[in-house]
């Protein structure tokens, strides 16, 4: 579900805890958790409505008038309307992660299974310890220049380097990536033969 950088403000502020959507089924479920750039967004609540039903309030709730919100969702009127209960629900456990530099040799070792799991899946081969690399040689640098360096396509790059993301080793930022404390860590840990 997309929404607008100045809606996820409100949604954190809690200035809007609705949104409206035609879909032709439902999209979510009450209980899914986003990551987005203010954080988790969690569902509370996905119900079909009319929407001749839809209220002021509830348009308010929303973050517009009743008018500009009946005006958008006119578009697909082949699909019924949906309304998402939506509340900010913390901040991106993957923020603490991280910046969790002081692994035990447990974690280490954990991490490292992960990552050989990772290599042991692609149809490339080994990647990981690579990709890691070269972010921490090149940070800032665009993901397409990275993966036409390595002779990869971005899409597959940039897929692979979300995998790094959630075990938090790597970062992005507004232009490329940057390595994390933890995934510092971890490339420093990496015996040198492996």
């Amino acid at each position: 579900m997309q929404i607008r950088p100045a809606e996820l403000d409100a949604i954190r502020a809690g200035t809007i805890d609705l949104a409206f959507r035609r879909w032709d089924r439902p999209r979510l479920l009450v209980g899914t958790r986003m990551r987005t750039r203010v954080g988790l967004l969690e569902v509370t609540s996905v119900d079909r409505v009319d929407l001749e039903a839809i209220t002021d309030a509830e348009a308010s709730r929303a973050g517009a008038t009743r008018a500009a919100l009946l005006d958008l969702l006119a578009r697909r009127p082949e699909h019924p309307v949906y309304r998402i209960g939506l509340r900010w629900a913390g901040e991106d456990p993957r923020i603490a992660l991280r910046a969790d530099d002081r692994l035990s040799p447990g974690d280490l070792a954990a991490l490292r299974s992960r990552l050989e799991r990772l290599d042991r899946s692609s149809p490339r081969g080994p990647w990981t310890r690579t990709v890691l690399a070269l972010i921490a040689d090149q940070p800032e640098v665009r993901a397409p220049d990275l993966a036409a360096g390595l002779g990869r396509d971005t899409v597959t790059f940039k897929r692979d380097v979300r995998k790094l993301k959630e075990l938090g080793l790597t970062e992005s930022l507004a232009v490329g990536y940057r390595i994390s404390p933890r995934g510092r860590a971890v490339l420093d840990a990496w015996p040198a033969d492996g």
